[in-house]
């Protein structure tokens, strides 16, 4: 089971749950709630042993950019047995309403995974559309494209995203913490 937050709701319990932020290291590291513990959501399954024990300890609350990880992780989290609290509209609800994101030494501000998926797509159906007017057929493969973005919405899943979540640019440059870290730091 999962209970949405509002931003006033969250920020006074902060100190007495633990926050999960499922976005990737470069995302977190680029801005964070104060005190969120960063596991990606493709490293969500080796976490859940920790994240089991941890929540006999305190209540679990989930975190990504917007809501659409958050929610995601959650599923994944009831269906092992483990209720979650979760942020209406993810960090970028917190920043917008003036709460301050910790950020790691040195990070760069990463674009969020929504517009780099934007990005990407957009481009990739962009050069099949042009490819056509060499290749005939080509738009074929701007086709498959749309048919991913669908596929995406109706699932509420993104094979795009979790692979751009893998690429270097999205992995913080300096010693933000691993994922052993984070599992450390959830036996508190």
């Amino acid at each position: 089971m999962t209970t949405p937050l509002t931003v006033e709701q969250l920020k006074p319990r902060l100190g007495q749950l633990t926050l999960i932020d499922v976005r990737s290291p470069g995302e977190y590291a680029a801005g964070h709630i104060p005190g969120a513990l960063n596991i990606p959501l493709d490293r969500l399954d080796g976490a859940l042993p920790a994240l089991r024990d941890a929540a006999e300890q305190h209540e679990l609350a989930v975190v990504c950019a917007a809501g659409p990880r958050a929610e995601q992780a959650c599923r994944r989290l009831a269906d092992a047995g483990i209720p979650t609290l979760t942020l209406s509209g993810g960090t970028n609800a917190w920043s917008g309403a003036g709460q301050a994101l910790d950020q790691a030494p040195g990070a760069r501000r990463a674009w969020a995974m929504d517009r780099q998926v934007r990005l990407v797509a957009g481009s990739l159906v962009l050069a099949g559309l042009l490819l056509d007017l060499v290749l005939p057929g080509a738009r074929r493969f701007s086709a498959a494209v749309g048919a991913g973005l669908a596929f995406s919405a109706l699932t509420n899943t993104c094979a795009l995203g979790t692979m751009l979540a893998r690429l270097p640019h999205n992995r913080p440059r300096t010693g933000g913490p691993t994922l052993d870290d984070t599992l450390a730091a959830l036996g508190r």
